[in-house]
């Protein structure tokens, strides 16, 4: 971080002292029924898979009330979560606001947020094999809402590179493919994502982004509840564990499966699928 030569106030020590208050105190969110969620799940039966490719991305839908798991098989493997809701896909996951509402990573309990106006509940997540990881003594975690997606546009910048297999590029063309649109008029639909199973953070000194090598393990799995129907793009990153670099073709790379379930008819009869926001958007006119 760039320091000005400003002299330093004499009361420097006292301003940085004062102690920080929570932005967004979560205690009013409405709390999901994971009791209700996990009971469904018992029941459920498996609906399909797709498997992501090493370096390659794949799409995938879940009905309202249905789940969807994301497995690391073979080998340690992260990857980049987009969601969108499957009938409009102008409301599609907010990482900045799930990030202001939960913290920088999100685990069992917490949910992915949609963007506004409808800014509501879309996939809360059930089961999480990697809780036990917590945050280490790097300040690192895992599940990051932090982390934009690695894109060939920083890429070119900061090195000259045309890398097309990075994960904004892989879910450009999973989602293209899956509506049978042009890369052109899938890509301003990709946005930020959940990097799944990724272990991330800030330094504490620099304040940088930092990556590390992920914990994750074959068989490690995130699972999710959907909120409404959704359709969704994984890509397995390029950057394998990310313990290295996060766009390469010489790091070790592994599939990634997404499975999903539905529950039985009467698993969920008291259940109903969040609102839209309820701001009026009049906007104080």
């Amino acid at each position: 971080m760039a320091h000005s030569s400003h002299q330093v106030p004499a009361d420097a020590a006292a301003r940085r002292a004062v102690r920080p208050v929570i932005c967004y105190p979560n205690s009013t969110l409405p709390v999901p029924d994971l009791a209700l969620y996990r009971a469904a799940r018992e029941g459920a039966t498996k609906t399909g898979e797709v498997l992501a490719a090493a370096r390659d991305a794949a799409c995938f839908e879940v009905p309202a009330g249905h789940f969807f798991r994301i497995t690391s098989v073979e080998g340690p493997q992260v990857g980049d979560l987009n969601l969108w809701n499957r009938d409009d896909l102008s409301e599609r996951f907010y990482s900045g606001k799930t990030r202001a509402l939960h913290g920088t990573h999100i685990t069992t309990g917490e949910r992915m947020w949609t963007s506004f106006p409808a800014m509501r509940p879309m996939a809360t997540i059930i089961e999480d094999s990697l809780a036990w990881y917590g945050m280490d003594e790097f300040g690192g975690s895992v599940h990051d809402v932090i982390g934009t997606r690695c894109d060939p546009y920083t890429g070119n910048l900061l090195a000259g590179s045309q890398y097309h297999h990075c994960c904004h590029s892989n879910l450009t063309r999973a989602l293209a493919d899956h509506l049978g649109i042009s890369l052109a008029e899938a890509e301003p639909h990709v946005h930020d994502v959940l990097n799944v199973f990724m272990c991330t953070g800030f330094t504490r000194d620099t304040g940088q982004y930092f990556m590390k090598q992920s914990p994750v393990r074959p068989g490690d799995y995130l699972e999710f509840f959907a909120e409404i129907s959704l359709l969704g793009a994984l890509s397995a990153c390029p950057g394998g564990d990310c313990s290295s670099e996060h766009s390469s073709d010489t790091a070790a790379c592994y599939p990634l499966l997404v499975e999903t379930f539905a529950p039985s008819e009467a698993a969920l009869e008291a259940w109903q699928s969040p609102q839209l926001n309820g701001y009026d958007q009049s906007h104080g006119r």
